[in-house]
């Protein structure tokens, strides 16, 4: 039995991939707080599912878009850090331990950037709470030195999703005629399309010698100005109102949110996964687009 464990696996990227991998013959086992066999009180169930899994993919997380009050900001990062460390400590008490093991992370973790884009190896770690959050989650998957379990970790950038994640708020903003730049516009958006993701997760599988940080993103980010004009023209509607930034900041109050998920430029280049050889699906946003959108 062809066997794949997705930890947080309810979330819109977890559903994609469970039926993907599906489709490819694997039984999926999903780790959630819903789920009755593999919840994360059931350590021993945890340890079963993992036990002769051939790769474990932890997407585990409270949602960011959210108000960053002490409450949330304490869920968003233990909902991370202890549901890493709970799968790293199953992982020692497995007979057979996953092959590969496969933890989410965040491109945010990189700081502000509109002068030069960010690389694993010359990538400037930011500050603030968002960043504090990504550096302990990665911390707490590194903390695990395991023997006969490959460790990948993937700094995620937005995730492009057909009326999924970020795209069906965007998409309304353009159907209301909102959909012009937020903020200065200036501000870079490191993008995804979901199909990527997958092959990026097949590449590394398939390559036994690929551990360690990968940044997960296109190679052709743009300007959030940019992006909004594209997903327009896309969309054949031709006027989009800006929104400068304090009106997003009065927005985000009121639909309890913050203005850090659209106004931080993430300006992040996915340079190893280029180096390795991988070839990406959707280079370009024209395409993705195109993809998610029209066909």
């Amino acid at each position: 039995m062809k066997k794949i464990v997705i930890a947080g696996g309810t979330g819109f990227i977890g559903s994609y991939l469970k039926t993907k991998f599906e489709e490819l013959g694997y039984t999926v086992i999903i780790i959630s707080r819903q789920e009755k066999f593999a919840n994360w009180n059931n350590v021993a169930a945890i340890v079963e599912a993992l036990n002769n899994a051939e790769m474990l993919i932890n997407l585990a997380g409270k949602s960011v878009n959210c108000r960053y009050n002490e409450k949330n900001k304490r869920e968003i990062l233990l909902s991370r850090t202890e549901t890493t460390k709970v799968l790293g400590e199953a992982i020692q008490q497995c007979t057979i331990p996953p092959k590969l093991w496969i933890n989410a992370g965040t491109a945010t973790i990189y700081r502000h950037a509109e002068d030069r884009p960010m690389t694993e190896t010359e990538g400037e770690i930011g500050n603030g709470f968002s960043v504090d959050v990504a550096k302990a989650w990665e911390k707490s998957f590194f903390n695990f030195h395991l023997k006969n379990t490959r460790q990948v970790l993937l700094r995620i950038a937005i995730t492009l999703g057909k009326n999924e994640g970020v795209m069906k708020p965007l998409q309304n903003l353009v159907r209301f005629g909102l959909g012009g730049r937020q903020g200065s516009g200036n501000q870079m958006f490191s993008w995804i399309h979901i199909e990527d993701l997958f092959s990026i997760i097949l590449f590394i599988k398939d390559h036994s010698n690929l551990n360690g940080i990968f940044n997960c993103s296109s190679p052709n980010p743009l300007s959030n100005k940019i992006f909004m004009q594209k997903l327009r023209r896309c969309m054949n509607i031709s006027i989009g109102l800006p929104s400068p930034a304090w009106q997003l900041k009065i927005g985000a109050v009121l639909i309890k949110t913050e203005t850090e998920l659209v106004l931080k430029s993430r300006w992040v280049l996915p340079d190893r996964l280029l180096k390795e050889g991988y070839t990406f699906l959707y280079p370009s946003l024209d395409n993705a687009l195109i993809n998610l959108i029209n066909e």
